[in-house]
C-alpha cells in the first residue's frame, strides 16, 4: 500500500475488533497517522500490552473511541455498530494462541467462532456497513504435513481447537455472505496471515516475545520445537495488506475473496534459524559489558503443533500486485529497536510512527 492508497482511509469511519491485541495496537497506529475515525471494540489490553503505549494520542485527539467490551456479548456489539455506523469493518478479535485453546477449548470457540457470528449477524442489522474483513491465520487448512505451501482453495480443516476454530470462523462468514451480505451489498473478504513479529508483542507462548522477554532479563532463550518451519513476517507485512483488500473491495466489489498473506520463500525459516538471527541482531546492539545472548533446545513440551507452515500467496500477488516489503531480518533488526526503545522508557508512538514511515517509503 503506497502512501497516496492509504489517504482513502482519512475520514472514514471504520470498527476495528480485537484492537487491544498486538496487530489491533500497530493498526490503530496506522489508521491515526491516516486520520481514520477508528472505533475499537475489544477485552480491556492485558496488565502488560501494547495498546497504552501506541494508542494515547489518538484517543486523547478523538480519532480512536475505544469500547471495551466482548465479542460474545451480541447485544452490545450490535449497539455499538448501530450507534457509530462503520462504513468499514475488519475483524482480529480473537483467543490467538494455540497452546491457550488446548487450556480453554470452550472459550477458544465461543470466541472465535460465535464472536464471527456475532459480527457478521451485526453487520447484517447495519446498513452502513459496505466492506468487512475477516482475519483468520495460515493454520486454517488441513495440514497432511505434505512440505508444500497452501493455496487458498484447498480444505479447511484445523486440528487443534484454536486453527480449528478459525477454519469454522472461515465458514461461518462464507455463509454469511452466501446468505445476508451478497444481497446487501456488502464486500467480504478473509486473510489468512502466517507468524507475525515486531515490536511489543507482550504474548505468552511466542517465539519473540518469550525472546524478547529472554533478552531483557539476560537469561538463556528456551526454545521447543527449533526446527518447525513458519511464514514469520513483521506485523506490518499483513496490516498494511489487509487495509489493501478492504480498501480494494470497498471500490471494487468483485474483488472480494479470500487470500493469503506470507513472506517469501526465503524467509520462511525455522523456529532454531529465527532465533539465531534474533540473538545475532540483539548483540548488534548490546551496550558494551551486555552479556550475549543464546538459545537452547528444550524439545517439545506442549500439546500437538504442526511443524510445517507455508503460505502460496500468488493470489494476492495477482489481485493487488503485492508483495512483502522487509525480509525477515529487516523485521527482527526494527523488533530489536523497538524493543531498545522501550528498555530505555523512550517515546514508543514516535518509534512506532518512524517504522511506519519507514515501511510506507520501502
Amino acid at each position: 500500500m503506497t502512501k497516496q492508497e492509504l489517504e482513502f482511509y482519512k475520514g472514514k469511519k471504520i470498527l476495528v475488533t480485537g484492537h487491544t491485541g498486538f496487530k489491533g495496537s500497530w493498526l490503530c497506529r496506522i489508521l491515526a497517522l491516516a486520520g481514520a475515525k477508528v472505533t475499537g471494540y475489544s477485552l480491556a489490553p492485558e496488565e502488560t500490552s501494547l495498546y497504552p503505549l501506541a494508542a494515547k494520542s489518538a484517543e486523547e485527539n478523538g480519532s480512536l473511541t475505544s469500547v471495551i467490551a466482548d465479542i460474545r456479548d451480541y447485544d452490545r456489539l450490535l449497539a455499538v455498530m448501530q450507534e457509530t455506523e462503520p462504513e468499514l469493518v475488519l475483524h482480529m478479535a480473537a483467543q490467538p494462541i494455540v497452546r491457550t485453546s488446548y487450556e480453554k477449548p470452550r472459550y477458544t470457540y465461543e470466541t472465535n467462532v460465535m464472536g464471527t457470528v456475532n459480527l457478521c449477524e451485526a453487520i447484517r442489522h447495519t446498513p452502513a456497513v459496505r466492506s468487512f474483513l475477516n482475519v483468520t491465520t495460515d493454520k486454517v487448512y488441513k495440514n497432511e504435513e505434505r512440505g508444500e505451501a497452501f493455496r487458498e482453495d484447498e480444505p479447511l480443516d484445523g486440528f487443534d481447537p484454536y486453527s480449528n476454530s478459525k477454519s469454522c470462523s472461515e465458514l461461518v462468514t462464507h455463509s454469511y455472505v452466501n446468505s445476508f451480505l451478497v444481497e446487501r451489498g456488502v464486500a467480504v473478504s478473509t486473510a489468512r496471515a502466517g507468524n507475525v513479529i515486531g515490536g511489543g508483542d507482550f504474548a505468552r507462548d511466542r517465539i519473540i516475545p518469550d525472546s524478547v522477554r529472554a533478552a531483557m532479563a539476560g537469561e538463556t532463550i528456551k526454545v521447543r520445537n527449533p526446527y518447525s518451519i513458519r511464514p514469520f513476517q513483521h506485523v506490518m507485512e499483513p496490516l498494511f495488506m489487509y487495509l489493501t483488500i478492504l480498501r480494494a473491495q470497498a471500490l471494487e466489489p468483485n474483488l472480494a475473496g479470500a487470500y493469503n498473506i506470507g513472506p517469501e520463500d526465503t524467509d520462511c525459516v525455522t523456529t532454531g534459524d529465527l532465533v539465531t538471527r534474533f540473538c545475532d541482531a540483539w548483540n548488534r546492539t548490546g551496550a558494551e559489558g551486555e552479556k550475549s545472548l543464546t538459545w537452547e533446545n528444550v524439545g517439545n513440551l506442549g500439546p500437538h503443533e504442526a511443524t510445517f507452515l507455508k503460505l502460496d500467496c500468488s493470489l494476492a500477488r495477482k489481485t493487488f500486485g503485492w508483495k512483502p516489503v522487509w525480509n525477515i531480518d529487516r523485521a527482527l533488526e526494527e523488533t530489536v529497536a523497538w524493543t531498545r526503545v522501550y528498555q530505555a522508557g523512550g517515546d514508543i508512538e514516535a518509534e512506532m510512527n518512524r517504522e511506519i514511515e519507514a515501511f510506507l517509503e520501502a
